[in-house]
C-alpha cells in the first residue's frame, strides 16, 4: 500500500494565544467539513516563549464563541526546529513574526504572509489593539483563501 504524504501547515503569531490559534481552528474546521483530515495537518505556534502553556486570550475566546466556532483548551507552544524541518507552509501574521522566524531558522520559502492569496495585508495583534472582532474577520477571510489555493 502506498502512503501519501500529509500536507503540514503551521500558523504563526507572537504568543500563540490570539491570531494563530484562530487560524488553526478555522482551517481545521474547513478540513474536517470536507473530509480531508487524513490529507492535511494544521497547527499553530508562537515565535516567543512568553505565553507558553497559556490558553487562547479570553477576549478572542469570546469572539470565537459569539461566532459559534467550537474550540478546545489551547496550550500556547513555540515552533521547534523539528516542526520547521517537516512543515510545508508556515503562515505568519505580520513582519515581526517573519523577523522572528528568520532569526530562528534563517530565510525560507516556507514562510508566507497569511494574506498572500488575498490583499497582502498584515494581521494586527489584537492583544495590543483590542480589535478582536476585526482580526477574526480578517483571519476568517485569509484562511478561506488559503484553503482554496493551497489545499483544494
Amino acid at each position: 500500500m502506498i502512503k501519501l504524504d500529509v500536507m503540514k501547515i503551521i500558523f504563526i503569531c507572537h504568543g500563540n494565544i490570539c491570531r494563530s490559534p484562530v487560524a488553526e481552528i478555522l482551517l481545521n474546521e474547513l478540513i474536517k467539513e470536507n473530509g480531508l483530515e487524513n490529507k492535511v495537518n494544521c497547527v499553530s505556534r508562537s515565535t516567543s516563549l512568553e505565553e507558553i502553556g497559556n490558553d487562547i486570550y479570553p477576549p478572542m475566546k469570546r469572539v470565537l464563541f459569539n461566532h459559534g466556532v467550537e474550540f478546545n483548551r489551547h496550550y500556547a507552544t513555540r515552533i521547534t526546529e523539528e516542526e520547521f524541518e517537516k512543515v510545508d507552509y508556515i503562515f505568519y501574521m505580520d513582519r515581526n513574526n517573519l523577523n522572528n522566524l528568520e532569526r530562528l531558522f534563517g530565510k525560507s520559502n516556507k514562510f508566507h504572509l497569511i494574506s498572500e492569496f488575498s490583499d497582502n495585508n498584515e494581521v494586527e495583534d489584537p492583544w495590543y489593539t483590542g480589535r478582536f472582532e476585526y482580526v477574526f474577520s480578517r483571519i476568517e477571510k485569509y484562511v478561506s483563501e488559503i484553503y482554496k489555493k493551497v489545499i483544494v
